[in-house]
């Protein structure tokens, strides 16, 4: 118990990234440090995530070699490799025990709502000294980035949807308020790539409940419930494009390409010569040198993989994002307890997926959490499945047959 509430207050302070670094990692180094001592470990069902991170954090350290001044990058890469070690962390503590997965979520949860009323609360002005959870007009909560703020709201805000769709109505008040909170704090950060998140995690998750939940009543509430909460933010939204200043804020953040985007050497054409950059540099030409170079990072997480790591983390990245989207896609809709986990934070690791062609995702501590959560329901399957063909390999050579204990039941005391 004193292990997972460990586990619950790190998750906690992913909201809390003001400075770093963050209390997030030095926790975690702890945590991670002490567990090691007394016993974490790492299955061969998590492998993949493991030996694909490593390679790729090989990567950028050939690429480091290419550079005639370092600079600071041997700590960018050490927080790289950190944020790695996270991810397989998470994955090997939620195969241990899937019960751990209530508290990470919760823990998320809180923290997001914090971290959004300090945005929300600072950027309209309620808060002394709020101007700390604003940057350039926009809010930010306890990020040091807007465009780091907004996406880590979306996970949290599904899960409340979930538990809207599937839960009791003594619940959905609670619930209401915290994902209004959260969706207002994704507005008013004013990422485009935040917006888009949340609106297409949403509509995924629906569509997929529509899948899952055969039953006409069932397919109904959740349509029902779904227009009633899409209602309700609209009509929040609407509210705040009362004030002149978040409208016009709102109405420049809302062109689909703004002049930095579509300029000579804008957001765009910095992919192109990013990528023909590429070509020449098969190694990559160090961490952090294509921002510096041109003045902004590379905001594509494809290009910023090929640009920090070189073509061999580019290919390890690659082939870690197909690997995690083929088995989580595979694993989705099947019957678990786990399986409400798996599909909200699979549907946000998409969502990541998309938007990180406009937007660098290598060190945002939630993405690896993301991953790790995945790639830790994917190894619970695995183990499942493992135990299903052991009890049927057992029951085929016992004589005479017995009695075993039906499947989750008998799942977890193999786990135990």
């Amino acid at each position: 118990m004193l292990a997972s509430l460990c586990v619950a207050f790190g998750v906690f302070l992913s909201g809390f990234v003001i400075n770093e670094p963050a209390p997030y990692e030095l926790f975690l180094v702890v945590l991670i440090g002490i567990w090691a001592v007394f016993g974490l470990r790492l299955s061969r069902h998590i492998a993949p995530l493991i030996a694909l991170y490593v390679i790729f954090n090989i990567g950028g350290m050939f690429s480091i070699l290419t550079m005639d001044d370092v600079k600071g990058t041997p700590m960018y890469m050490a927080v790289s490799l950190f944020l790695a070690f996270t991810s397989m962390f998470f994955a090997a503590i939620i195969e241990a025990d899937p019960r751990r997965l209530r508290l990470i979520f919760r823990a998320y949860l809180v923290a997001a709502i914090i971290t959004a009323l300090l945005g929300i609360l600072g950027y309209l002005g309620f808060l002394p000294g709020g101007e700390a959870f604003t940057r350039y007009g926009r809010a930010k909560g306890a990020f040091q980035d807007p465009n780091v703020f907004g996406p880590y709201l979306v996970l949290p805000a599904l899960y409340l949807m979930h538990g809207l769709l599937t839960g009791t109505l003594k619940a959905a008040p609670l619930r209401i308020a915290g994902l209004l909170i959260l969706a207002l704090g994704v507005f008013f950060s004013f990422s485009r790539a935040a917006w888009g998140l949340l609106a297409i995690c949403m509509m995924m998750l629906v569509l997929i409940m529509l899948i899952k939940e055969r039953t006409g009543a069932f397919r109904l509430k959740i349509l029902v419930m779904s227009l009633i909460g899409a209602l309700l933010l609209v009509g929040a939204i609407i509210v705040a494009l009362q004030f002149d200043q978040i409208a016009d804020l709102f109405s420049d953040r809302a062109k689909l390409v703004q002049a930095y985007d579509g300029a000579r050497h804008g957001r765009f054409g910095r992919h192109a010569i990013g990528f023909l950059m590429a070509m020449e540099h098969p190694l990559g030409i160090g961490p952090l040198e294509f921002g510096l170079m041109w003045g902004e990072d590379t905001h594509n997480i494809w290009l910023k993989a090929l640009m920090d790591y070189g073509w061999l983390g580019f290919v390890s990245y690659l082939a870690l994002i197909i690997w995690t989207l083929v088995l989580g896609f595979r694993f989705l809709l099947r019957d678990r307890p786990w399986q409400p986990y798996l599909m909200l934070s699979y549907i946000v690791l998409v969502g990541h997926t998309l938007i990180g062609a406009v937007i660098d995702t290598d060190h945002w501590r939630h993405f690896y959490l993301l991953m790790g959560i995945v790639w830790g329901c994917i190894a619970l399957e695995m183990r499942w499945q493992s135990s299903l063909r052991s009890q049927t390999h057992g029951r085929a050579h016992a004589s005479p047959p017995r009695r075993s204990k039906p499947g989750y039941q008998a799942f977890a005391a193999r786990s135990q």
